[in-house]
């Protein structure tokens, strides 16, 4: 039996790498994400608004939780953030009509807002940094990662002006968002799990100790 439960994880381990994101890919690498740092997580924000948004809705997310969850004033979400006639309380859809979109990329870009649950943040952050020129693509670059991909580059128009160091951590800022935003109870949920284990572990020391003495108490 226990051989049969050896085989069976060894077999699952290559599947949760797969379905993780990594697989065998030698440049996917770690995303130095941190869903603690709300500046991070606001430049993610931004970002995504800027340069995803136009293309790829995030239809389970609302501004209005952003906002509240990052810190973000409502006025200041709606001036900076909100550049469609939509209101604070709506979920963040795509400028583009879908029946468009189709037509013009020949498929309706996928929805982002729980990419980093399905890929994985080291996925997103490595294919990220990973666009190549490619002039015999559509757009001009290809992609490490994912090879082929029918998308342009995310800041293709900003890169030159960026450093390498820069640009790496304007992607780690989208990548945090992205992780933010395919769970946003995340962070909440990693405080909260840290004080009911410190909990834990307060009540039941004295119970064990005080089980271990009654249980050696006559053994000599």
């Amino acid at each position: 039996m226990k051989q049969i439960i050896i085989a069976l994880v060894a077999l699952c381990i290559p599947a949760l790498s797969v379905a993780a994101g990594g697989g065998n890919n030698p440049y996917v690498v770690h995303a130095p994400i941190n869903m603690d740092d709300k500046v991070s997580l606001q430049k993610g924000a931004q970002i995504y608004v800027n340069n995803c948004l136009g293309c790829h809705s995030a239809q389970y997310m609302r501004y209005e939780r952003v906002a509240d969850d990052l810190g973000i004033p409502h006025d200041v979400m709606m001036e900076n953030l909100v550049f469609t006639t939509d209101k604070i309380g709506e979920t963040m859809q795509s400028a583009i009509p879908a029946d468009l979109a189709k037509k013009w990329f020949g498929g309706v870009p996928p929805d982002l807002t729980l990419q980093a649950r399905v890929r994985g943040a080291d996925w997103i952050y490595s294919y990220l940094v990973n666009f190549t020129m490619d002039e015999s693509r559509p757009w001009g670059v290809n992609n490490n990662v994912f090879k082929d991909v029918g998308m342009p580059h995310v800041l293709q128009n900003m890169q030159d002006e960026l450093s390498e160091e820069e640009f790496k951590e304007r992607m780690a800022d989208l990548t945090n968002f992205m992780v933010y935003m395919s769970e946003p109870i995340r962070a909440e949920r990693e405080r909260l799990g840290a004080w009911v284990i410190a909990f834990l572990v307060f009540l039941m020391l004295p119970m064990a100790y005080m089980l271990n003495r009654e249980y050696w108490k006559d053994i000599h």
